[in-house]
């Protein structure tokens, strides 16, 4: 059995695992529960392009019979041939009209399918968080993973995904016209060229169809040079889409934190940050452009040469009489149509942002997959971590790690019961936070068991409210039509927040609109009104003054003991140890020992 040379071999291999990856990519929508209509709307665009095929084999022939009119002076033919270019020309015209419609009505549905399911994927066993942290994740001191894991998720479902579905759509329809028409007028152009005859060392050789040979020989060469010339393309673009969404990212982030951006006085700093990735943006696509130029030299001279070819070989036949103008003009256009066909690589391997092309189709195809590869590696995560229900909160043989790999805590176990209020103490950057992620079960640096009620909320430092109507972000994750206005009221008045009760159906962006300390009283606002079992706060009172966080503590501490529940919080501050009666503090560990920290456990001393 033969085997193909080694360079042929690993392009065949890299070919084989691209469309692996295309069809990886575009078969889920095909098979799903829109699949009829999908493969309705393919079908009848396979169809259009089949009969715009036709169309141009009709044309061809009409060249030939209008131009024989012309040159005979055949007026009865010749208005003949008008009135059967209107019809052509008006079939033609719905063809396209309707391809163009039907190919755009499939992209959109394909486009919002595929949006639906990434973003199920994206956002189902918290990926989305665990996607974020795997981008600081790394062996030891190899940092290299970081710059493989895949970057800006919204740039991937929002850009990539509709650049994906045209240009595999426009990709593969012109695939499809091209091999359809090469087909149609191969014949037609073998016909017409005729044979070439010639002398050599005093024997006569001849060559039938020689044009189609020519054109496939013309075609081949071209192809070749222009994957070598055109590939560094593929990489570059795959790197612009990256800084294109590293700069907008980073706006993004200079609008979200205006306000403490400009209490610090950093716009001088943002500046310089943005130009700089502005900077890379404009290298990269200077490169691009450059590597475009020295495509669009070759491919400009290739079909510049490919209009005066066919003329110049079949010039000798004409001006002998052998054949009419409009044969000649019959063989241009057959000859430029299967020169089209086989040209269809070149003139697709490149073309400007937005435009389909080989080196942006494989670029975002290649994003698309190391998204999707990711999405699939995060919802296996966690797996090391057993959570479970219990009515107290217990961790068994629990091993907590930082991205880096670095261990936090070995074989620890842990226990709180109803009734426990634990204070949680440590240095600052001990994992304190870290821990409760652990908790709450989403944490994938982790291994053991842990178990806990159900029924708990965690308040972060930094809450989260969706722009929106004030009671949407009260009620979140919730829809706010569970709770009666009254009951949001309350809330906001039992957080110390009754200024806000009147502006419940007020929308705003509400992470930006409250000061630190209202955010986090609107947290605790949440927790009031939805009434938890369990309650986890991580420096949840740190934005508010003493006499603010002693009342709001007491209506925790009132509620947990209502409900037979429990509190464990996260404090630096001496005055919020008066409401807890257990402690868990984080201790260094000497150099060398399983872990950085181990937890002390024991009762909170009455003096703190």
């Amino acid at each position: 059995m033969k085997t193909l040379p080694p360079g042929l071999s690993g392009k065949f291999r890299a070919f084989k695992q691209f469309s692996a990856r295309v069809w990886a990519l575009s078969a889920p929508y095909f098979q799903s529960e829109e699949k009829w209509k999908a493969r309705g709307l393919l079908a009848a665009i396979v169809v259009l392009n089949l009969g715009a095929v036709y169309m141009a084999v009709q044309f061809n022939d009409w060249f030939r019979v209008f131009y024989d009119a012309l040159q005979n002076k055949d007026q009865t033919v010749f208005w003949q041939q008008l009135g059967r270019f209107t019809y052509l020309a008006f079939g033609a015209i719905i063809i396209a009209v309707y391809k163009f419609y039907l190919t755009q009505l499939l992209e959109m549905r394909w486009r919002s399918w595929m949006t639906r399911d990434y973003l199920g994927r994206w956002l189902s066993n918290r990926a989305f968080y665990k996607m974020e942290l795997a981008r600081y994740a790394s062996t030891g001191k190899d940092k290299s993973a970081i710059n493989t894991s895949p970057d800006n998720p919204d740039q991937r479902i929002q850009e990539d995904l509709n650049l994906y579905t045209h240009y595999t759509i426009t990709l593969s329809m012109g695939l499809l016209n091209a091999v359809v028409t090469l087909v149609s007028f191969i014949g037609i152009l073998w016909v017409l060229s005729g044979s070439f005859s010639f002398t050599l060392a005093g024997n006569s050789y001849s060559i039938p169809g020689f044009m189609v040979w020519a054109a496939l020989a013309y075609c081949t060469v071209g192809s070749i040079l222009t994957h070598y010339i055109g590939r560094p393309q593929i990489g570059l673009s795959f790197l612009q889409q990256r800084y294109e969404a590293n700069f907008r990212h980073h706006m993004v982030r200079v609008r979200e934190y205006s306000e403490a951006i400009a209490l610090d006085r950093g716009e001088s700093v943002e500046r310089s940050q943005l130009e700089g990735r502005f900077s890379t943006v404009l290298s990269n696509y200077l490169t691009l452009i450059r590597a475009q130029k020295r495509l669009i030299w070759f491919t400009s001279f290739f079909g510049q040469a490919a209009v005066i070819f066919p003329f110049f070989v079949a010039a000798p036949r004409f001006f002998s009489g052998a054949i009419q103008l409009g044969q000649l003009i019959q063989i241009s256009s057959a000859f430029g149509k299967v020169q089209d066909s086989l040209s269809w690589f070149i003139d697709n391997y490149s073309s400007p942002p937005g435009v389909p092309g080989f080196a942006g189709w494989i670029a975002t195809t290649d994003r698309l997959t190391s998204f999707e590869d990711s999405i699939a590696a995060q919802t296996k995560a966690n797996a090391a971590l057993l959570t479970s229900h219990s009515e107290t909160l217990d961790s068994q043989e629990l091993n907590l790690a930082l991205p880096t790999g670095a261990v936090i805590l070995a074989n620890t176990s842990l226990h709180a019961g109803a009734g426990d209020h634990v204070l949680l103490k440590g240095p600052s950057g001990s994992g304190k936070s870290t821990l409760f992620r652990a908790f709450a079960g989403i944490w994938p640096f982790a291994s053991g068991g842990i178990a806990r009620p159900d029924d708990a909320m965690f308040i972060p430092q930094h809450p989260y409210f969706p722009n929106g109507s004030l009671r949407d972000a009260l009620a979140y994750p919730e829809p706010a039509a569970v709770y009666s206005d009254e009951a949001l009221k309350q809330a906001l008045d039992d957080a110390l927040l009754p200024q806000l009760a009147s502006r419940l159906d007020e929308e705003d962006a509400w992470s930006q609109k409250l000061s630190g300390g209202e955010q986090q009283r609107l947290a605790i606002a949440r927790v009031l009104l939805k009434k938890p079992t369990w309650i986890f706060a991580d420096e949840a009172t740190s934005a508010l003054d003493e006499t603010a966080e002693k009342a709001l503590y007491e209506k925790l501490l009132a509620h947990v003991k209502s409900v037979n529940g429990g509190m464990v919080s996260i404090a630096h501050r001496p005055t919020v140890a008066a409401f807890h009666n257990k402690l868990w503090a984080f201790e260094k560990q000497p150099e060398g020992s399983p872990a950085l920290y181990s937890l002390r456990q024991g009762l909170v001393p009455e003096t703190s």
